[in-house]
Order: C-alpha cells, then sequence, then structure tokens
C-alpha cells in the first residue's frame, strides 16, 4: 500500500511581500492554492513588534485548518523568529534545537508525522549565509542527536528548507551524499525559487531518503511573485506504507 502525500516548502520572509506589506492571510492563500498536506515554513515572526506581535505560525496554520510546531531560530525577549511545520494530520515534536552558528543564529525543528503504519521524518531548517556556516550545520543535521540515528534507505525521511545553497555549493553537496534532491527525481527540469521577481538561484531545496518522488514543481503564481521574497516549492511524494518500522 503506498500513500501519496503533498508536501511544501516556503520562506515567506515574515509575510513581508515584495511590495513591502505585511500580510500573512496573502502567505497563507498562496499556500492553499498548492494543496499541501505538510508545510515547512522559514522566516516565521511570533510576537514581533515588526509583524504587530502576532504569533504568524498558528495564524497561518489557523486559516489552513492546521495545527503548527514552531521553533525560534533567534529569541530576543519575547520576539521570536524561526521555523515551524504545519499539518492537520497527526504530528509529534522529536527534537527542536540551535545549529552551529557564527553570523545569525540558525536552527532545525523535527517532527514525526504519522500515516497510520509509517512515521514520516520530517525536518525543517534554514541554513546561513555563510559558507563555512552551512557546511557545519549540514554536518550537524547529519550527525548525533539528529538524522544521524536513521537509516536514510529504510525510513522516510524529508530534510526541507531554505538552505541559502546553490547544487555547486559545499553544503548542498554534503546533503546531497545523504538524501535525494527532490527536484531532480522527476523528468522536469529544475527550477529555481529565488528571487521571487525574477528568481535565479536553486537555494530552496526539497530532500529526501526512502521516498518516491512523483512531481516537484515551483509554485510561479502572480500572487506567489509578491508575496514573499521566496517562491514556495512543492513535492508530491509516495510513501511505502507496507514496511515494517522499529
Amino acid at each position: 500500500m503506498r500513500r501519496r502525500i503533498r508536501f511544501l516548502t516556503y520562506n515567506v520572509h515574515s509575510c513581508f511581500g515584495t511590495d513591502r506589506k505585511l500580510d500573512p492571510v496573502r502567505i497563507a492563500t498562496v499556500i492553499s492554492e498548492c494543496r499541501p498536506d505538510i508545510i515547512a515554513l522559514q522566516e516565521v515572526d511570533v510576537g514581533r513588534v515588526r509583524s504587530g506581535g502576532i504569533d504568524q505560525a498558528h495564524m497561518i496554520a489557523a486559516h489552513l485548518q492546521m495545527e503548527a510546531q514552531f521553533h525560534p531560530a533567534l529569541h530576543l525577549k519575547d520576539e521570536k523568529y524561526g521555523d515551524a511545520v504545519l499539518t492537520s494530520l497527526p504530528m509529534r515534536l522529536v527534537k527542536a534545537g540551535a545549529l552551529p552558528s557564527v553570523g545569525e543564529s540558525r536552527g532545525a525543528l523535527w517532527v514525526e508525522v504519522d500515516l497510520a503504519d509509517v512515521n514520516l521524518q520530517i525536518v525543517v531548517t534554514h541554513l546561513g549565509l555563510r559558507g563555512s556556516d552551512r557546511v557545519r550545520q549540514a554536518t550537524t543535521l547529519f550527525g548525533p542527536g539528529w538524522l544521524g540515528g536513521i537509516d536514510h534507505r529504510e525510513a522516510p525521511v524529508v530534510l526541507a528548507g531554505d538552505f541559502n545553497a546553490t547544487p555547486r555549493s559545499a553544503a548542498y553537496k554534503l546533503v546531497a551524499r545523504q538524501l535525494r534532491d527532490a527536484q531532480l527525481q522527476t523528468d522536469a527540469k529544475p527550477r529555481p525559487t529565488f528571487p521571487s521577481r525574477l528568481p535565479l538561484l536553486r537555494i530552496d531545496h526539497v530532500f529526501v531518503g526512502e521516498i518516491d518522488v512523483v512531481r516537484c514543481e515551483v509554485h510561479n503564481t502572480a500572487l506567489a511573485r509578491v508575496a514573499s521574497d521566496h517562491l514556495p516549492l512543492v513535492a508530491e511524494l509516495e510513501i511505502d506504507l507496507s514496511k515494517e518500522q522499529d
């Protein structure tokens, strides 16, 4: 038995669009256009003055009738900024923590999504702007305490987010040695996601373990081009539910 899941990763830029307007509902509308089952978000504001003090993760989740898990990579007093996973499927937090950073603080969020007979492992992250930081951060994600404890050939794993890393970068190559780039698993030409108005760089990625990729597309619509400075990346995944898990 196999199950298809629509997975979306999206850097929402604190819900500030390329028109400089703050509009979380617009972000939720773009996401809704993609009809995802599971959503990985980066650059989410929670309680920040600049974005009106709202909890963007839970506001977007409520608009989509989903639940949210949020991890602040940056936490200053009551202001938080980081990554989130949204879904209406049963979900539990596995781990949330910091990644080694010399520049801006970075982190990762790991949740397990219950697909009845199989537990889907989802890790969302937003890697740093410095190449050396990105390599250390990616190395940490495949080390003890994170994905290093999982057999990627047996367990269904998704690692997604804004990696700030093109396919030629050292960090991308490090990850690609462990997991498969979803955009390279179909016959479609890989498409860039940033900047949204004129995409030139392929820095947002979905990497998968023991999962088949049916299709993987960049959602490039008029609304998406203005809602954030990144475009959403949507992967349709097919998961084998017949495999036994420990």
